[in-house]
């Protein structure tokens, strides 16, 4: 069994997105960026990935400098660039120009001892499609009490 170290989740892609497909991406990093990884100094809440000279690159996530790091510390807004196969690339740079869909990191995580990014693709959720989930979670917890209490 795979041992899974959930570093953070971006709970808000989850509400602003209608999440269609999931994949696995490595994240090139820097000596300072995985040791901040491994401490939880992350956070992927406005990040999203974008294709660019044929590789796939994350923007805006922020990795907090490494304490102990000195004059090594990374910039900790940098492009980091995503590892995946060339199809895969080519894939969802296809997607993502054609259909109007995003690429959004849903989960970072560390497995086996290598710091790897779930990434989403994404269609935009619609303010009526929020409210609407935001409804249909407040009867199910209503229902759930009412349940509680019999």
């Amino acid at each position: 069994m795979v041992e899974l170290k959930t570093v953070t989740i971006n709970r808000k892609a989850y509400h602003d997105y209608h999440i269609l497909e999931t994949l696995e991406a490595g994240i090139a990093l820097t000596g300072t960026e995985i040791k901040s990884i491994r401490a939880g100094r992350v956070n992927i809440r406005d990040a999203y990935a974008r294709p660019q000279g044929g590789e796939l690159w994350l923007h805006n996530a922020h990795i907090a400098p490494y304490q102990p790091g000195s004059y090594y510390n990374h910039e900790p807004n940098r492009p980091r660039k995503l590892l995946l196969h060339r199809r895969q690339i080519d894939e969802l740079a296809g997607m993502v120009t054609q259909k109007g869909l995003t690429l959004v990191p849903l989960k970072l995580y560390i497995k086996r001892g290598i710091a790897k990014l779930e990434l989403g693709v994404a269609r935009g959720k619609k303010l009526h499609d929020k409210r609407e989930a935001l409804a249909r979670r407040e009867t199910e917890r209503e229902i759930e009490r009412a349940l509680r209490r019999r």
